[in-house]
């Protein structure tokens, strides 16, 4: 299991100090979101990258389909060669309460869903190099052979971890073709609800016996551990990797404290 921990929301000289305080005291991973409008997050983690060596940086998540994929691609790839190889890109639909009505951004599910696999597509696409074109619904790309960027230091691409709904089959083969799953169950009732750990323990299987990539792939959950209990929070975090799970993200996302959020930083991560 390893541990990452998701900045709330604050400046980006902040997360880069609190970063750093993550990586001494032992998490894996640092994670900022990505709004439509406020404190941009790959210049975020840029300023994470410059102050840190070991820590992984990476979205939770970014909303791929009001993005342009090719400008995503240049950043990625950027901060990647900027970090030696430590970018883990999250992505999904997003949330359409967070102003993409308000700036003009498309709220149609079924188009938003088109609009990430074409921009996957893109993505990874240009991150192999060029020439490279592309011809689909939403995007037309003519052959690009101009300037092209170094590649990102991480091969085959920069893990790309994708919001999957259990059961469903489309969402299912779309998480299949990248490097992990952030996983979402659809109850009887019609309602989200995050997976248990029973439900990691069928989408484990699952995907143990339907991905033919044999690379690694990862189970994300996340949730709060309580910093001054660790043996609470063994026990806590031991069910998810019993049931299969690879990453715990600890996520204070109600905190509106930096004091806390920074206590919790350096109490570490749950240890099993």
């Amino acid at each position: 299991m390893k541990y990452g921990f998701v900045f709330p929301g604050g400046e980006a000289r902040t997360a880069a100090e609190y970063a750093q305080q993550a990586e001494a005291a032992g998490w894996n991973g640092f994670f900022v979101w990505e709004p439509v409008w406020g404190t941009d997050a790959w210049v975020t983690l840029t300023a994470a990258a410059m102050v840190t060596n070991q820590i992984r940086l990476g979205t939770m998540l970014s909303p791929i389909s009001r993005m342009r994929p090719w400008k995503l691609a240049s950043e990625t790839a950027t901060l990647d060669r900027l970090s030696n190889g430590r970018v883990i890109l999250s992505v999904g639909l997003g949330a359409v309460d967070t102003g993409f009505k308000e700036f003009g951004e498309v709220t149609e599910r079924k188009t938003r869903a088109e609009l990430m696999d074409e921009g996957l597509e893109i993505l990874t696409g240009l991150w192999q190099g060029q020439p490279f074109r592309y011809d689909g619904k939403h995007y037309k790309i003519e052959e690009t052979n101009f300037f092209p960027p170094p590649p990102p230091i991480q091969q085959p691409r920069i893990p790309v971890w994708v919001v999957g709904v259990w059961r469903r089959e489309k969402s299912m083969s779309r998480v299949l073709r990248y490097d992990g799953i952030l996983p979402g169950v659809v109850g009887e009732d019609g309602a989200m609800h995050q997976a248990m750990p029973h439900e990691i323990q069928q989408i484990r299987k699952y995907v143990d016996e339907q991905r033919r990539d044999e690379g690694t792939f990862d189970i994300i959950v996340e949730g709060e551990t309580p910093g001054n209990d660790p043996e609470k929070a063994s026990e806590m975090v031991g069910e998810w990797e019993a049931a299969g799970a690879t990453w715990w993200i600890e996520a204070m996302w109600s905190s509106q404290s930096e004091s806390a959020v920074l206590q919790r930083i350096r109490q570490g991560p749950p240890r099993i």
